[in-house]
């Protein structure tokens, strides 16, 4: 099953089930993906959507209640911060796994050694190979912070 039927049936089931937190999900991860259309039709580039770009959508969306819920954090906005995970963690369904700390360290120090990469000038090398190997299952802000302390030794 392709990424929008997913969440378009997922959709349905909330709705079904009266479910109004991830009703209200669903509806923004919608109008994400229909916005996503109008602007691939429109612009010089005509495409249809794909299964990165909405990929894409959702990492953006995720980043942003990302940042959201360290704001809350620190305005002890519990309320606010269980609404945004709760959000997060819909998303979050559609994506593949990510690595974790460790597996992301490891991961890193491998592309280093393969690359011989020796300095923080480095870091683009290894970041471009990264993403072109490992862009689905890797947070790229943890990995910019790892290779800088590896590399700055």
């Amino acid at each position: 099953m392709i990424l929008r039927d997913k969440i378009q049936t997922d959709y349905k089931n909330a709705l079904k089930s009266k479910d109004k937190s991830k009703i209200s999900t669903y509806r923004l991860i919608l109008s994400g993906i229909k916005d996503l259309d109008i602007n691939n039709r429109s612009g010089p580039d005509k495409k249809e959507t794909d299964e990165n770009d909405i990929k894409k959508l959702l990492k953006k969306m995720i980043k942003q209640r990302s940042e959201s819920i360290e704001v809350y954090k620190k305005s002890n906005r519990n309320d606010l911060l269980e609404i945004e995970q709760g959000e997060v963690d819909i998303l979050l369904e559609y994506l593949p796994k990510q690595l974790g700390g460790e597996e992301t360290r490891k991961l890193c120090s491998e592309i280093i050694e393969k690359n011989g990469a020796s300095s923080i000038k480095d870091m683009g090398k290894v970041m471009g190979e990264l993403k072109k190997n490992h862009s689905d299952s890797i947070d790229f802000s943890k990995a910019g912070s790892i290779l800088k302390e590896i590399l700055n030794k």
